[in-house]
């Protein structure tokens, strides 16, 4: 049976899938205080949450200069590694996922997470055997450069018009844009979604049941 719609639908993690944001900002933040550089504020470590690693410590840590990026991005790690065990799917997803399984939509996440981090938090999550694909910003380019997009269309075979992203940040919807796909926004992730509108979603979910709920209506 094919799906109504959407035969691909890919998925952010941080901030989307996963109620993570408040925790990667804070790690930013302290990861700068740890090396003794200005705190970032809440909207400029947020903003970054979707982007490649050390883009976004370039970005939300401007002083930080390009020879400390892996000492900074091991700081990071540190904080964010040390109280992941504390964050979890947002309430709802686990059904929502599996309510488009059943729907033999191909399930699949692009983040911005490195391939050790995303593995990490599916084995936490255990959702391992949910998706069919994955890519993440160390195995190919960082949003929102289309090629991750690209890439998982050609593995499964899928069209740019039958292809739906979703995701919290303009870095996602713009990747979508880029790639010439569908997407919709989530509002309770990363960034204000009054900032989506520029990249035309053809929705903007305001919880996981609004979102599966239009899910199950038009993908």
């Amino acid at each position: 049976m094919r799906p109504q719609r959407f035969d691909l639908i890919a998925f952010d993690w941080d901030g989307t899938l996963f109620d993570s944001t408040a925790l990667i900002t804070r790690s930013i933040q302290n990861a700068a205080v740890d090396l003794g550089l200005p705190r970032p504020s809440d909207a400029a470590a947020s903003y970054v949450i979707g982007m490649a690693l050390y883009p976004a410590l370039a970005h939300a840590v401007p002083e930080l200069p390009p020879e400390r990026y892996q000492e900074m991005g091991l700081r990071y790690r540190h904080h964010y590694l040390g109280a992941q065990h504390e964050i979890s799917l947002f309430d709802g997803t686990l059904e929502m996922l599996a309510a488009l399984k059943d729907r033999h939509h191909w399930l699949t996440v692009a983040t911005g997470k490195n391939r050790r981090g995303l593995d990490e938090a599916l084995r936490l999550a255990a959702l391992q055997q949910m998706f069919d694909g994955s890519r993440t910003a160390d195995e190919t380019a960082g949003k929102p450069n289309p090629q991750m997009l690209l890439e998982l269309m050609r593995e499964f075979g899928a069209e740019p018009e039958r292809t739906l992203m979703i995701g919290d940040t303009t870095h996602d919807l713009q990747m979508a844009v880029n790639a010439g796909c569908a997407c919709v926004g989530v509002s309770y992730g990363a960034h204000d979604h009054e900032s989506f509108a520029e990249f035309n979603p053809l929705f903007v979910a305001h919880s996981t049941a609004e979102l599966r709920d239009w899910l199950l209506q038009h993908a």
